[in-house]
């Protein structure tokens, strides 16, 4: 018997100090010795996880992989801001997790979990109704803040590959609601969003505890792959609208385009304009390989999530 498989396995987890980062770790240090990682400070915490304030690009990250025996790495360190520059971007998301997989190669980590995000396959009007996890990411093509998560999606993938040896799981789950702080649900707590006029796209949902239970199934020992992660039934987002008390302003396409422009160039707005495309065309993902091989399934209904919309994130 290993002396890894005497004690609680360890678990290293990047992004801690994020809205999903801390509700990972509320859920996993119950089962998981946890190390928790960011550059950023972290709310209170329960007293047995472990936090070290670390970039994972600098070499302080690869004195924790000589400290710390980990069993996995659960890697949420994704750097989001569309307001951050393309070299931003790449030199913290791309140069950051190639970084970490190559820490966890040389360290013989046995596990490897990325959590990547539907919207690397795009919204687009040639969807297929329901993507499977070979469908292309073409998610950069009309947006440039979503390229270098298709990027590290892929590398990840190329990671997969080059080393067998470690289980390597990119999860990429549809738009995640609750108390997180990102675009779709800064998008759907609006009091009255921009709708485009003539389009009324099915929505797909999750809610961020089952994201977070998701990820505690990837970590199951054997577990390797991508598997799509997503919630209840989707539904049109007139529906989320009227289900929400919201009241939508319907503006014709090429309007919407031009007053997010200006509204981004002169920083009262943090829309960038190629997000419209994600209220004009369906982006939904078929998450049956999730369900069968990660015994994966969603506890919050559509009347959970659209409640947890307007709790405080």
């Amino acid at each position: 018997m290993s002396h890894r498989s005497r004690r609680r396995p360890r678990v290293l987890l990047t992004g801690i100090a994020g809205n999903l980062g801390l509700a990972v770790a509320r859920r996993l240090h119950r089962t998981f010795d946890l190390v928790g990682v960011d550059r950023r400070p972290t709310p209170p915490l329960p007293k047995d996880i472990a936090v070290e304030v670390v970039d994972i690009r600098r070499r302080r990250a690869e004195d924790l992989f000589r400290r710390f025996d980990f069993d996995a790495v659960v890697h949420l360190n994704i750097l989001h801001d569309p307001r951050s520059s393309q070299q931003q971007h790449h030199d913290f998301n791309i140069n950051g997790t190639k970084k970490l997989a190559d820490l966890c190669a040389t360290h013989r980590v046995p596990k490897f979990i990325l959590l990547s995000s539907a919207n690397a396959y795009g919204p687009s009007g040639s969807n297929d109704q329901f993507l499977t996890e070979d469908a292309p990411l073409l998610g950069g093509q009309n947006f440039g803040a979503i390229r270098d998560l298709v990027a590290v999606d892929m590398l990840c993938n190329s990671f997969f590959w080059r080393h067998p040896e470690v289980e390597t799981v990119i999860l990429r789950p549809a738009h995640i609601i609750g108390r997180v702080d990102n675009a779709p649900t800064r998008y759907l707590r609006m009091p009255r969003p921009i709708t485009l006029l003539g389009f009324d796209p099915m929505i797909q949902l999750v809610h961020v505890e089952d994201v977070v239970s998701a990820l505690a199934l990837a970590l199951t020992p054997g577990i390797r792959g991508v598997y799509n992660i997503a919630g209840p039934p989707p539904t049109p987002l007139s529906y989320l609208h009227s289900s929400l008390g919201r009241s939508p302003v319907p503006i014709p396409e090429p309007l919407a385009h031009a007053y997010l422009r200006a509204a981004w160039s002169i920083k009262v707005s943090d829309w960038p304009a190629p997000e419209l495309d994600h209220i004009k065309y369906i982006c939904m993902v078929d998450d049956s390989a999730a369900r069968q091989t990660l015994r994966y399934h969603h506890a919050h209904a559509l009347d959970s999530i659209i409640d947890a919309l307007d709790a405080p994130s």
